[in-house]
């Protein structure tokens, strides 16, 4: 039996437009959905020639075909195999759901051999000075741009990509085995659904060619170790005038000869001579921003005391705050003594008084230790 006329199955005219279609697809598909006519094999039927309709109309390629064919586009392999049947009907039901309810991503394929660019990665190592303030830097990469010769159709000239005549435009093939649809990409076109007759002389038909580019990367105040910075559409460019992908930007730390940091928190080591951590007095360190700041040491410092200055550590990213800064004392024993430093040392040593507790402390549970054991 003669397949209805796919316009006249939806009620449209020839020239409808894309909306008018959908609209009058809608309306039907619903009227007769199975799920609201159960048990109905008429409504069934119907609903599925409405999707077969709608899958070919919808789509300005099969629609080309359609127009210039008829039924005659889908038969026998055409179009990539017929839409009669299991297979047709298989190979809508997602688009089926996405028009009625608004679900799914829809097949998801380019029309036109489209494909979007990589995203690429680029390492940028920075002082913990420029972390602190923030910086804007200026990087250099090669990578690939949309032709500007063809403006990244692949095409020479004014000519134009044609409509792959095996795939019909889809870029996939089916064929009947037994029971059984299988569908492949197109052997012609290689799943673009377009051919390239008159290559760009420039980028060869990919509409791609590879330059180098300098782009300018604000690092901000306050950036960690590790963090990622993404610049949308610096990545490749697509194929045949895909969408360009992104560019990583992955910063590192360089390691600093004076500051640990830890978060916001810097850590500074400061060797303190042996006079200064027994009789107290004041020293200066440097900070990250580059001044100046005083520290009181307090009489009898030992090895491994911390001082804590407010406010002077790395900024707080995305903030006007900053974090702490702990000095870390480092008593020095003296070297080099000359003769009379020497004597002098002695002389102390020979002074009665308990100015080294912690050691006498020690020494006295060793000694008792020892008795213990000797008994």
């Amino acid at each position: 039996m003669a397949k209805q006329d796919y316009y006249e199955l939806l009620g449209v005219s020839r020239d409808a437009s894309a909306a008018e279609m959908k609209k009058a697809y809608r309306k039907l598909a619903m009227q007769y959905h199975p799920d609201r006519n159960p048990d109905d094999a008429e409504a069934e039927a119907m609903f599925k020639n409405l999707n077969e309709a709608y899958d070919v109309l919808k789509d300005d390629n099969k629609r080309a075909a359609y127009d210039q064919y008829g039924h005659a586009a889908f038969e026998n392999g055409g179009m990539g195999g017929g839409h009669g049947g299991m297979g047709g009907f298989e190979g809508s039901f997602s688009d089926i759901f996405d028009d009625l309810f608004g679900m799914g991503g829809g097949r998801g394929r380019s029309r036109n051999g489209a494909t979007r660019g990589a995203d690429l990665r680029y390492d940028l190592e920075i002082s913990l000075e420029e972390a602190f303030t923030g910086i804007e830097k200026q990087i250099s990469l090669k990578t690939s741009v949309q032709c500007d010769s063809c403006h990244g159709n692949g095409a020479e000239g004014d000519s134009k990509p044609e409509i792959c005549t095996t795939c019909g435009g889809i870029g996939k093939v089916r064929s009947q085995q037994g029971f059984f649809t299988v569908e492949r990409t197109c052997p012609t076109c290689h799943g673009a659904g377009q051919i390239i007759t008159n290559p760009c002389k420039k980028c060869h038909g990919t509409g791609q060619v590879e330059k180098e580019k300098t782009l300018s990367v604000k690092v901000p105040a306050g950036v960690e170790d590790g963090t990622r910075i993404r610049l949308s559409g610096e990545g490749e460019a697509g194929t045949r005038g895909g969408p360009t992908g992104d560019l990583y930007i992955f910063v590192t730390l360089s390691a600093h000869p004076i500051y640990q940091r830890d978060g916001s928190t810097i850590y500074c080591r400061v060797p303190i001579p042996m006079t200064t951590a027994a009789l107290g007095g004041d020293i200066e360190v440097p900070s990250i921003d580059g001044s100046r700041v005083k520290v009181k040491i307090t009489m009898g410092t030992q090895t491994g005391r911390q001082f804590r200055l407010r406010h002077k550590g790395m900024s707080v990213l995305h903030s006007h705050q900053r974090g702490d800064m702990i000095i870390q004392a480092q008593v020095e024993t003296p070297v080099n003594l000359n003769k009379k430093q020497r004597e002098l040392l002695r002389e102390f040593m020979e002074q009665d008084g308990d100015t080294s507790p912690e050691s006498t402390g020690f020494f006295k549970k060793v000694k008792e230790l020892w008795e213990d054991l000797t008994e």
